[in-house]
């Protein structure tokens, strides 16, 4: 089975945020970038994720204002991490067990990357067929 590393997002392009910035700017950003997360850093250091079920679940649905909400406020922490050398089967299993769509990957425990929902449906999708 392929392991996790061969289908994460590498560190270097991790899209982050500062822990203040406004929810707004953030999704503003997910949106014009396409993508479904992104870090929350304070002073470099990555300290949770956001992600758009994040925007729904504790921004949208409390009623929030996504002008004045952070996303320290709304985002995801501790970031749910797997090992790189474990297999997108086993970041399948963990996903569905922690009921979560974004894991980070990590090398000899430091965050090395992403892999989400949409790269375990992309090299599904690119299996050979019988």
């Amino acid at each position: 089975m392929v392991p996790v590393k061969a289908f994460m997002v590498p560190a270097a392009k991790f899209v982050t945020v500062d822990r203040d910035t406004p929810v707004r700017t953030a999704a503003e950003m997910m949106r014009d970038k396409g993508i479904g997360s992104v870090f929350v850093t304070r002073e470099k250091e990555i300290i949770g994720i956001l992600t758009d079920a994040d925007l729904v679940r504790r921004l949208v649905a409390e009623g929030l204002d996504p002008a004045r909400t952070t996303v320290e406020h709304i985002m995801s922490a501790p970031i749910v991490c797997i090992d790189e050398h474990k297999t997108l089967l086993d970041a399948n299993d963990l996903m569905a067990r922690k009921h979560v769509r974004h894991l980070g990957v990590t090398r000899d425990g430091v965050l090395a990357g992403l892999v989400s929902v949409r790269d375990l449906v992309v090299f599904l999708t690119n299996l050979p067929r019988q």
